[in-house]
């Protein structure tokens, strides 16, 4: 058997292309004393990879990620063999591991294996705590969400319709997502943003206000929420997918006057300060699942050579909910 790994080959500027990456071929590595294989099953690919690659990656080295995979070979007894883990080494078919580098999946019997990496993981965990601590959302609460369609956006809508939000409003990128969101999420009302001034199109969607707004987008969307918050609304900063490609990133334009006058308040947050929270989401999700109230939103691309196009395909919205690799049965 042979292990492939993929590397980064050079700093994007503008789109990442299939050029920038290349599959590395390799021995499946064998295990160091306290290390185990991991012969992985699911691959996540993120937006904040496309941050990522701008620096943060080395070049010509294995690229970082979130998986699950099974063991298959163990030299430690914290680590039998068999045993499903989560872990951040992904990127390549086999990754080495230590007990430290892994996280055991709960045995919740009937959950889909890709739930850990979407609704039940670092997307959903997002979601999760975005609602809950950051907008700390109150039953009735009207939310608007920027990226309605992706994976931390469609987590957004369940989440905050099983949380007893009042009307949620959504702005995606196309026709077929909008009715997505509508037909299928639990979302009142979308937009397609292609289709006019983001400004417009919400003041239409939501004519009169809204109470928390989730962005994963930034700019324009973000300009015009806070023009359209009620008083004492709250601003939850995930992401800003709209501007990672970007060459120039044009100022965010609204009324700075808004925050203060309406008594707003705009916070971010990096979910990895907040993996406290995973049990709770559990606890709060995964009866959910198992009953069919909260269902996956999911976009599998199969076999692990197809992992780069399908970053490339996420980067350029062409996933609707969370996208997973997995690998070739």
């Amino acid at each position: 058997m042979t292990a492939l790994t993929v590397h980064q080959t050079a700093r994007p500027t503008g789109f990442p292309t299939p050029g920038h990456f290349r599959f590395a071929e390799s021995p499946v590595p064998s295990p160091a004393p306290g290390t185990a294989v991991v012969e992985n099953l699911y691959w996540s690919v993120d937006p904040y990879h496309r941050e990522m690659m701008d620096g943060d990656f080395e070049l010509n080295a294995p690229l970082e990620g979130r998986a699950l995979g099974r063991i298959v070979e163990s030299r430690e007894p914290a680590l039998p063999e068999g045993e499903l883990v989560f872990h951040r080494k992904g990127w390549r078919t086999h990754s080495v591991v230590t007990p430290a580098e892994v996280r055991r999946l709960p045995p919740h019997e009937g959950v889909p294996l890709s739930a850990y990496l979407s609704v039940l993981g670092g997307t959903g965990l997002t979601a999760y705590v975005g609602l809950t601590r950051v907008a700390r959302l109150r039953e009735g609460d009207d939310v608007f969400v920027s990226a309605a369609a992706g994976g931390v956006g469609t987590a957004t809508g369940r989440f905050a319709r099983l949380l007893g939000a009042g009307r949620l409003i959504g702005s995606a990128g196309s026709a077929e997502k909008v009715r997505y969101l509508t037909e299928r999420v639990g979302y009142d009302v979308a937009f397609d943003y292609h289709t006019g001034p983001v400004g417009d199109l919400l003041a239409k969607a939501a004519p009169t206000g809204f109470d928390v707004f989730v962005d994963n987008v930034g700019g324009e969307h973000l300009g015009a929420a806070i023009g359209a918050l009620r008083e004492r609304g709250r601003v939850v900063r995930i992401g800003t997918v709209g501007q990672y490609n970007a060459v120039e990133t044009p100022p965010v334009v609204f009324n700075h006057a808004d925050v203060v006058e309406k008594s707003l308040r705009l916070e971010g947050f990096l979910v990895r300060d907040y993996l406290d929270v995973q049990e709770e989401l559990y606890a709060f999700a995964v009866p959910h699942l198992l009953s069919g109230a909260l269902a996956l939103d999911e976009t599998l691309v199969d076999g692990f050579e197809r992992i780069v196009e399908a970053f490339l395909l996420m980067l350029r919205g062409g996933n609707t909910g969370k996208i997973l690799v997995r690998a070739a049965v």
